[in-house]
């Protein structure tokens, strides 16, 4: 039998996972660039991240958890919600 998803939450708005990074940051008092060279990635990767452009893969949660102390699987968890909802919500040309 398929699971039944009747009471699910459903959000009508998610919001990309670069949007909670760039707020973990600058409550940090972490600037992109500085993120980035902790991470040993680019500026540019980093701000793709940010701007939804480049998923959150499981190289750069792990990176993430490393330079923030939170865990991968949090950041890998928001970045199949983002994409989920984008699939279900008919956007299925963004889904990686």
């Amino acid at each position: 039998m398929g699971r039944e998803r009747r009471h699910e939450y459903q959000p009508s708005v998610v919001f990309p996972p670069g949007d909670t990074l760039l707020e973990t940051i600058e409550a940090m008092g972490m600037s992109q660039a500085e993120l980035a060279a902790r991470m040993g990635v680019t500026e540019k990767h980093v701000s793709s991240v940010v701007k939804g452009k480049s998923p959150i893969s499981q190289d750069t949660a792990l990176r993430l958890e490393r330079v923030l102390g939170i865990d991968a699987a949090f950041w890998r968890n928001l970045e199949h919600l983002y994409r989920r909802h984008l699939a279900e919500s008919g956007h299925v040309g963004l889904v990686f």
